[in-house]
């Protein structure tokens, strides 16, 4: 996520102005109540600079409600709840290396089981363009990340200090090793990681091989058309996962739409689903640091509404399942199914509910099927941008937990509590 899209802001001027056609965020997507949130994070100095970005749940594989909720905060380093969204642990981003360098920012976590004996969460550090590495042991990280791990894209530190570094990030294991596959910020590249142990028990990784996708796209009407953005960028990936049983990598590039491509990068990736904003043409306009859109050729998806940000999957029996997407520019999520051609199934929201306020302006999100504590049914943890109440001049995030079973009854979907181990 960036902060307020300058194309997204001008596009919904023009909305207004009768311009673009964009479905209205209708009454009949459905509003899912949130049962728990975490604790209000705050992007100032007092708050420790903390604006939460990504989730992810570990298993406990003795007791499901021991089970824990692993955060990325960006500058604000990496939190810990229980079930109940009460905090357990933090952990402070690295230090600059220098004066003038950049500090460590937690973009995004993932959780990978059973490397070299170890249960993992895995961090993306855009600040320093590298991976940390947390094992977990009932429920309580531990720190170890190899000190000489090396740069994802760069190689030194004044290119570092750029920040075209390490941005989005799923784990994927098989049979050859475990993986992170990392995206760029600013740039179209992802990035195959493999996982290596180190000495005394710390965790590295090597880069395998990158992908580049496209950056420019030709219309139907033969127009060439890239996202409007500021000078120098290109459309980024952020939500990314892996769909562990088929070996399937769905990254979501934020202007462009969600992508579908081998995990290992060695295939080429396919456009499963476009953003609405996709061929608008825009140009921007340095004096205000906006793009302003030009007329809608009416080429784009009906269901995201940029950025296109977390995505996550929820596992069923015999490969069934739910590719779930976040709609940031709609605060919605969309349902696609999990199987070969990954069909639309609908949309939904997380509302307020009960004191606990919905979710705006999502970046990660995570679904589980399995039982967790009360949610017997399986657990969605979301993002949420906004959180309220809101705080006089500061920037206000947390996490939002809901039951599968109230999406699921909502959209006419399945509860398959059985039908996947995240073990596995």
């Amino acid at each position: 996520m960036r902060p307020t899209r300058p194309l997204l802001v001008a596009a919904l001027t023009a909305v207004l102005a009768g311009g673009l056609t964009w479905p209205a965020s209708g009454t009949s997507i459905p509003s899912i109540d949130p049962q728990v949130e975490t604790p209000a994070l705050f992007d100032d100095e007092a708050g420790g600079n903390a604006n939460g970005d990504d989730p992810a749940i570990w298993v406990d594989p003795h007791d499901d409600e021991d089970s824990v909720v692993v955060t990325t905060a960006k500058e604000g380093g990496l939190n810990v709840y229980n079930l109940d969204g009460q905090s357990l642990q933090h952990f402070d981003a690295p230090a600059a290396p220098g004066p003038d360098d950049e500090n460590g920012r937690f973009n995004n976590v993932d959780v990978a089981y059973g490397f070299a004996g170890k249960d993992l969460a895995v961090v993306s550090d855009r600040g320093r363009d590298q991976l940390r590495f947390y094992s977990i042991s009932h429920g309580h990280l531990t720190d170890v990340t190899d000190p000489a791990v090396p740069f994802l894209f760069n190689t030194t530190q004044a290119q570092v200090n750029d920040q075209e570094t390490g941005y989005g990030l799923a784990t994927w294991k098989d049979s050859t090793g475990t993986y992170a596959l990392v995206s760029r910020r600013h740039r179209t590249s992802i990035g195959l990681v493999k996982l290596v142990p180190a000495a005394n028990g710390k965790i590295t990784y090597q880069v395998v091989r990158t992908l580049e996708l496209p950056g420019a796209f030709t219309l139907p009407n033969g127009a060439q058309w890239s996202p409007c953005l500021e000078p120098g960028e290109q459309a980024q990936v952020e939500g990314m996962v892996v769909d562990q049983q088929r070996d399937v990598l769905y990254a979501a590039q934020e202007d462009v739409g969600i992508w579908r491509m081998r995990a290992d990068l060695t295939g080429p990736p396919v456009l499963v689903d476009k953003v609405k904003e996709y061929g608008v043409p825009g140009t921007y306009d340095p004096a205000t640091e906006e793009c302003v859109p030009g007329a809608d050729p009416g080429y784009g998806g009906t269901h995201l509404a940029a950025d296109a940000e977390g995505l996550t999957i929820y596992y069923r029996g015999n490969g069934k399942g739910y590719l779930l997407a976040s709609s940031q520019g709609d605060n919605t999520f969309a349902v696609y199914r999990r199987e070969p051609g990954n069909a639309y199934l609908g949309q939904f929201r997380v509302g307020s509910h009960n004191g606990v306020d919905g979710v705006e302006v999502s970046d990660g999100s995570m679904v589980l099927n399995v039982p967790l504590g009360d949610f017997d049914e399986g657990v969605f943890i979301a993002h949420d941008g906004v959180n309220t109440p809101e705080v006089p001049d500061r920037e206000n995030t947390n996490f939002k937990f809901a039951e599968w079973d109230d999406i699921a009854d909502e959209l006419g979907l399945a509860v398959d509590t059985d039908g996947w181990d995240p073990r596995d």
